[in-house]
């Protein structure tokens, strides 16, 4: 059998790809920049949901294939890959051509839970109107509708992990918020069932059918995020229960944040409650699914890295608060004339002073607006931890009061270098 596999190195993707050729498939992996094939029955293709309007594009992918198994999704909108591109557009024009091909057999649609009548967010919307497009076609068919996914390597699994991790948990709102998450183990497994045994025709002769993906119990979000911590090995989770409204104030200053999961649309979602009844779930997998106190596999490696997603930006940020504190201080907060005579005693010819003066004051300021908005900053941790040395030697030899002083202005130093140094080994370059 001949699987098209769209969205293949996305997070449910990629688990789905290692499960279907363990089974034996053929697969044609749709992706945007196509890698090197590293199994024999495995073949990259490329595809953009973006431009990959047209089912005349599609139709030319689906020779020989069997069944086609959409999983692209985006949980945030950036530039031109939108909802209604990538969750409706596209798929449709897909599905379409799934209808002309003369050998696909059924069609896999992972949608989410909460695409349905009672749809108000764009991201449910927009997944409602290609499961309800497909749900019209001639074709057998899934529509799959998880509730929260989670997999030790899923970017919203990290987030709530991180959330977990902190020492205080904000509940926005009185709203139920209950969720019924399920390991991405179990969804592929879901999946795989479905292909081995397609489900019958419904009643009347439905073609498609909704099935809900959801782990064995629903509870609000915060005893998720409870379980979670718990896993970790962590004490008790402290809840902070504010207003709603302070919730979409927050949500409205996230979603300037790039790459930010928090918007008032994600907060609707959660009011609202993501759960369903498992019984599909145990059918299609043949047991109870994993309960989310078994997903944590390696406590003390997930509870070091939960931590760290956290405590980096904030030790980023407060690094960058010093370099601009600093310039804000050199400009004229502290005596311009002291500065000049400091300058002096170090070597520096007075007429210099005020070049050298306001320009390590504008290169202060500069480094403070670098940290906290360049994306590549590992040279800048690198040139931070010269200039700081630079700086500190030079006032040891010249200005010896500083390293003696009781406050220790100097010493002070040296924890700023050991932090700035565990930014430059972790940060990693994207």
């Amino acid at each position: 059998m001949r699987i098209l596999l769209t969205g293949a190195s996305g997070f449910i993707g990629r688990h789905l790809l290692n499960v279907l050729l363990a089974e034996g498939y053929y697969v044609v992996a749709a992706v945007r920049k196509p890698p090197a094939a590293t199994h024999a029955r495995l073949r990259y293709i490329e595809a953009d949901f973006v431009k990959d309007t047209d089912k005349s594009v599609w139709l030319s992918r689906l020779d020989g294939i069997d069944v086609v198994i959409n999983t692209v999704g985006i949980f945030r909108e950036h530039g031109k890959h939108t909802f209604a591109t990538v969750h409706s557009d596209t798929p449709r024009a897909l599905f379409a051509a799934c209808v002309e091909s003369d050998d696909v057999r059924m069609v896999l649609q992972l949608s989410a839970l909460g695409a349905d009548q009672q749809a108000e967010s764009a991201y449910h919307l927009s997944k409602k109107a290609a499961d309800d497009y497909l749900a019209l076609l001639p074709l057998r068919s899934a529509i799959l509708q998880p509730s929260l996914v989670y997999g030790k390597d899923g970017v919203s699994a990290r987030v709530f992990r991180t959330l977990a991790s902190m020492p205080l948990c904000a509940r926005f709102g009185s709203a139920p918020q209950l969720v019924q998450p399920i390991h991405v183990d179990d969804v592929v497994s879901a999946i795989a069932s479905l292909i081995r045994r397609p489900l019958p025709v419904g009643p009347g002769g439905a073609t498609a059918q909704r099935i809900a993906l959801v782990g064995p119990v629903a509870m609000p979000f915060t005893d998720y995020l409870a379980a979670l911590r718990s896993g970790m090995g962590l004490g008790k989770l402290r809840v902070l229960r504010l207003p709603a409204w302070c919730g979409s104030a927050l949500a409205g200053l996230a979603r300037l944040l790039p790459g930010s999961l928090l918007n008032r649309d994600a907060l609707r979602m959660l009011d609202r409650g993501s759960s369903a009844d498992s019984g599909m779930t145990v059918r299609l997998i043949g047991r109870l699914p994993r309960p989310v106190s078994s997903f944590i596999d390696d406590p003390a490696a997930e509870r070091m890295q939960a931590k760290l997603h956290w405590l980096m930006p904030l030790l980023r940020v407060s690094i960058a608060a010093v370099w601009i504190a600093t310039a804000a201080v050199s400009a004229g907060l502290y005596p311009v004339e002291q500065s000049y005579q400091l300058l002096e005693r170090t070597g520096v010819p007075p007429a210099l002073a005020p070049l050298m003066l306001y320009g390590a004051c504008a290169l202060d300021l500069l480094i403070g607006i670098g940290i906290l908005t360049l994306k590549r900053r590992r040279w800048l941790w690198g040139a931070q931890l010269l200039l700081i040395g630079f700086y500190t030697l030079v006032i040891a030899f010249k200005l010896p009061e500083f390293l003696l002083h009781p406050y220790g202005p100097l010493t002070k130093n040296l924890p700023m270098l050991a932090a700035i140094w565990l930014l430059f080994e972790l940060d990693e370059e994207k």
